[in-house]
């Protein structure tokens, strides 16, 4: 496929923006719609092509707008539909795609279609969540965990049956099994994509179905608390059942109907259960199941290289590869791996085959803040704190500039800035051509300038030790990518040519720097 007749998200890089920590427009303290319009210069500059959006819908934030009480409007906090209008308008004169999250696995126990399943076992929208007598123990009816600790069942008194919530109480799953959800939920889809969304991030899609049965999830035998309540069994049958194929399908066909538009899929799953999200040519699914292995991923370069290896063999004939290095509920890539091989995987990010995604701040090397317990926010660490799997310090505010504030608020933010929210900031940053922001421009520059690392094929090279090096090639250009994973120089033999990119040292001698990489053009 030519780089012509390409759907656009294949060439595309894709940014995501937490929109609580991104701009405050108004002064509360909290990112906003207006903000986000205000920055869009700064995606231009930076180079990328659409914007991904966590949830905006009306919520009371139990979970920070992951529990949605209307899917067709915005919450207050973040502006209006007028606003969201205004920035979808903006956003498209500047040639960026907009994509928004959508939240199909659960409501807000405060949505009206909750309210009224809860209020009578004989209410019509009764059967639109998930109801179950007690065990005959009378304790909850199996031993599905939640995600975030404790039971995955809520007793409700009023009614005398447990309901299911695969996350927060505050976030009762939908029962997908019921074609009236089925319905109204599609048409939610239609909703936005009229509005003039270009595509959605669909959330924990692999979560939607559940085992009719709802029989027990096998016990995890080689659990540790350290790993987490929920991981004490595995999910077997609350989640990644065959029928959510069919309902990914049918979103599919409405995202068809709507001309070019994408679909992305949030699902941890190992990656021959994630080929199947792909769906077939007969009944396509989500254009990218999203591959989240570079987050979890030992840093070597033979492990990684194999990684990559296997991915690039298991896609379906015709699937297209995406890769991402951080989002809103992992840490930050600069905190795993520290600053100088940070600029080491921003190439790796955006020199791979595939549609990559960049979460914000990651392009100036933002880090995990640091969050005192008097300012956590996350409920996840509120209901199992010390295992460290808060999220909040990968969503601190946007380090704009050394001002008040970080340039983010006139307020106090609703979290802390990061540590070197004063040094590390995009305005420091855009004075500086050897910081990470001119990294990010150039690759993305780069990126623009040849199909061959926008949509080429890709191809491992020989390396040892800590180098990892392939090769990518689109008609007649061929580009060499090389990059050192380690702190000490080592052998690389490379084909000559042109230098188009180099960091930590480069290509001399025969030896690639210490946390080095280079783009060579053939």
């Amino acid at each position: 496929m030519s780089g012509e007749d390409a759907p656009w998200w294949r060439s595309a890089v894709i940014y995501q923006i937490y929109p609580r920590s991104f701009q405050d427009s108004n002064g509360d303290g909290v990112g906003d719609l207006a903000g986000i319009e205000a920055r869009l210069d700064h995606l231009v500059d930076l180079g990328v092509d659409a914007l991904w959006i966590s949830p905006i819908y009306p919520s009371p934030m139990a979970d920070f707008g992951y529990d949605v009480a209307d899917y067709c409007d915005v919450d207050p906090r973040f502006g209006s539909l007028a606003d969201f209008d205004s920035l979808t308008a903006a956003a498209h004169a500047r040639g960026l795609k907009l994509l928004l999250d959508f939240v199909p696995n659960h409501t807000s126990s405060e949505h009206p279609w909750f309210r009224a399943s809860r209020s009578s076992r004989d209410d019509p929208k009764r059967d639109w969540y998930i109801w179950r007598d007690a065990a005959p123990d009378g304790g909850p009816p199996n031993n599905w965990i939640s995600d975030f600790g404790g039971s995955a069942w809520e007793w409700d008194e009023s009614t005398g049956q447990y309901y299911y919530h695969a996350f927060l109480k505050e976030q009762p799953d939908l029962n997908w099994r019921n074609p009236d959800v089925v319905a109204a939920m599609m048409d939610v889809l239609r909703f936005w994509f009229a509005r003039g969304v270009d595509g959605f991030r669909i959330d924990v899609l692999w979560h939607m179905v559940k085992h009719p049965g709802f029989p027990d999830n096998p016990w995890n035998p080689d659990w540790v608390p350290a790993m987490g309540e929920r991981d004490r069994v595995f999910q077997t049958h609350s989640t990644d059942q065959s029928e959510v194929h069919e309902l990914a399908a049918a979103m599919r066909a409405i995202a068809d109907e709507f001309g070019e538009r994408v679909l992305i899929g949030e699902i941890y799953l190992p990656v021959p259960k994630l080929m199947t999200y792909y769906g077939s040519a007969a009944a396509p699914e989500v254009h990218l199941p999203f591959n989240f292995q570079l987050i979890g991923a030992r840093w070597d370069a033979r492990e990684i290289g194999r990684m990559i290896a296997n991915y690039e063999g298991a896609l379906p004939a015709g699937a297209w590869p995406n890769w991402v290095l951080g989002n809103h509920d992992q840490p930050r890539i600069a905190t795993r791996v520290g600053e100088a091989q940070a600029r080491v995987a921003a190439v790796l990010l955006l020199t791979l085959r595939g549609t990559p995604t960049l979460y914000y701040g990651d392009e100036i090397g933002m880090v995990d803040g640091i969050i005192p317990p008097d300012r956590v926010m996350d409920p996840r660490e509120l209901r199992e704190p010390g295992y460290g799997l808060g999220r909040d310090p990968e969503r601190t505010p946007m380090q704009w500039d050394a001002c008040a504030h970080a340039g983010f608020s006139t307020a106090e933010p609703w979290l802390p800035l990061g540590p070197d929210w004063q040094t590390r900031n995009v305005a420091a940053q855009a004075a500086d051509d050897r910081s990470m922001l001119a990294l990010h421009r150039q690759l993305l520059a780069l990126r623009r300038a040849h199909m061959a690392l926008a949509i080429g094929s890709w191809q491992a090279l020989p390396a040892a030790g800590d180098v990892l090096a392939y090769e990518r090639h689109h008609g007649d250009e061929a580009i060499v990518v090389a990059l050192n994973l380690g702190d000490t120089p080592q052998p690389t033999a490379l084909p000559g040519g042109e230098t188009l990119l180099s960091i930590g040292g480069g290509l001399s001698g025969g030896m690639l720097g210490a946390d080095a990489a280079v783009i060579l053009k053939r």
